[in-house]
C-alpha cells in the first residue's frame, strides 16, 4: 500500500472562508501577534486571548469543507492507498469532510485543557471565559499551540512522513517552524507536490510545483497519482 502524506496550511481553510494567519500588515484580526498567540500575552490579558480564540472558533463553525479537503478524504478510498494529512489549521475542516487520520500540529479550536496540564485535552463546544475552571482546577484556555510552545506533536508527524510515498503541500508557504522541516524527512527521491498559487521555494528536488489555489490543485494532482 502506498502512502500519501499531505501537509496543509491556511491556505487550504482560506477557501472556505476562514482568515489567514496574518494580514500582510503583520496583525492577526487587528491584533499583535504577540497579545493573542503567546503565553506571555495571555498571562497580560486572558479576557482578551479567550474571546480572540471565541471568535475565531465561532467563525469555524460557520464554514464548511471546501474542494481540497474533500477530495483529500474521498483519496482515501482509493485502492492501495494510505492517506495521513498533517495540518497547521486548527480547525477541524479535514475531519468534517471525512479525513480519518489527521495529525494538528498546532492544536484544534474546538479543544482546550487546564493551565495546569497541558496532556489532558477536553472538548470545547462553546467559549471559554475567565474564572472556566477545569477539573484540576487550572484555569481553561484553548488547546492551541502558541509561540514559544513546545510542538509536541512534531516528532510524530516527522515519523509520518518518513514513510511517504508522495507529499502532498497544500496551502502553506514552508516558512513556520518546525513544520517547515518536515519537508527534510520524506524519504530521498519521495515526489513531492506544491500547491500553491504563490510558488514558495522548497530547496530540493523531485519537486512539483502546482500555481492554483488547493480547491483546483488538489483535485488534479490526485487524478494524477490515481
Amino acid at each position: 500500500m502506498k502512502h500519501l502524506v499531505v501537509l496543509t496550511g491556511a491556505g487550504v481553510s482560506a477557501e472556505s472562508g476562514i482568515r489567514t494567519f496574518r494580514d500582510s500588515n503583520g496583525l492577526w484580526e487587528n491584533h499583535r501577534v504577540e497579545d493573542v498567540a503567546s503565553p506571555e500575552g495571555f498571562a497580560r490579558n486572558p479576557a482578551l486571548v479567550l474571546e480572540f480564540y471565541n471568535q475565531r472558533r465561532r467563525q469555524a463553525r460557520e464554514v464548511e469543507p471546501n474542494a481540497a479537503h474533500l477530495a483529500l478524504a474521498g483519496f482515501e478510498e482509493a485502492p492501495g492507498w494510505r492517506v495521513t494529512i498533517i495540518t497547521q489549521n486548527v480547525d477541524d475542516l479535514h475531519e468534517r469532510a471525512g479525513s480519518s487520520e489527521v495529525i494538528h500540529l498546532h492544536g484544534m479550536l474546538n479543544k482546550m485543557r487546564s493551565v495546569k496540564n497541558e496532556t489532558v485535552v477536553y472538548d470545547c463546544p462553546g467559549d471559554i471565559n475567565v474564572g472556566d475552571l477545569a477539573p484540576d482546577g487550572g484555569q481553561l484556555r484553548p488547546h492551541i499551540v502558541w509561540f514559544g510552545e513546545m510542538v509536541p506533536l512534531i516528532e510524530d508527524a516527522a515519523s509520518v512522513t518518513s514513510t511517504a510515498d508522495v507529499l502532498l503541500v497544500v496551502g502553506t508557504s514552508l516558512q513556520v517552524y518546525p513544520a517547515a522541516g518536515l519537508l527534510h524527512y520524506a524519504p530521498m527521491g519521495c515526489p513531492v507536490y506544491v500547491i500553491d498559487p504563490h510558488q514558495p521555494v522548497a530547496g530540493r528536488r523531485n519537486v512539483r510545483y502546482v500555481a492554483e489555489p488547493a480547491s483546483t490543485g488538489v483535485p488534479k494532482v490526485l487524478r494524477e497519482l490515481t
